[in-house]
């Protein structure tokens, strides 16, 4: 049995601003309101994914980290828009804005380069890449 994850659910404390960071910023694209009476602001992350937005006033500090595996030339054009938009970035978890360029890692399938940073809500991302 293969498991592919559909969704994981972000709480923000505002879901427009925290919309347009993913959507502007980073090039997601906005996939409308989701969930029961529409609580969710939907993230497309690819074709089979999203990144569900949930306004909330209780936000645990860097215990949320969503890691976004990328391919290659993704991950460079990304990297590129996060250096653009003076995001504070880092090559490693603890060390999200120590501004240093993609570092090693090992994650789900093995060897990657990554790079830290946070969004407005405190949440730690990191994009991947296997190649």
């Amino acid at each position: 049995m293969t498991a592919v994850l559909d969704h994981t659910i972000a709480p923000v404390r505002d879901q427009d601003e925290s919309g347009d960071f993913y959507t502007n910023d980073l090039g997601f694209k906005y996939d409308g309101r989701t969930g029961m009476n529409d609580v969710f602001a939907a993230i497309r992350l690819n074709d089979s994914s999203t990144l569900d937005l949930w306004r909330s006033d209780e936000i645990p500090g860097l215990s949320h980290h969503y890691a976004l595996a990328l391919d290659r030339a993704y991950l460079d054009r990304f990297f590129q828009a996060i250096k653009d938009s003076g995001i504070p970035f880092g090559d490693e978890p603890k060390e999200a804005a120590n501004i240093r360029d993609p570092g090693a890692s090992t994650n789900a399938k093995g060897e990657t380069l990554s790079v830290y940073f946070n969004d407005h809500n405190g949440h730690l991302l990191e994009i991947i890449t296997y190649e």
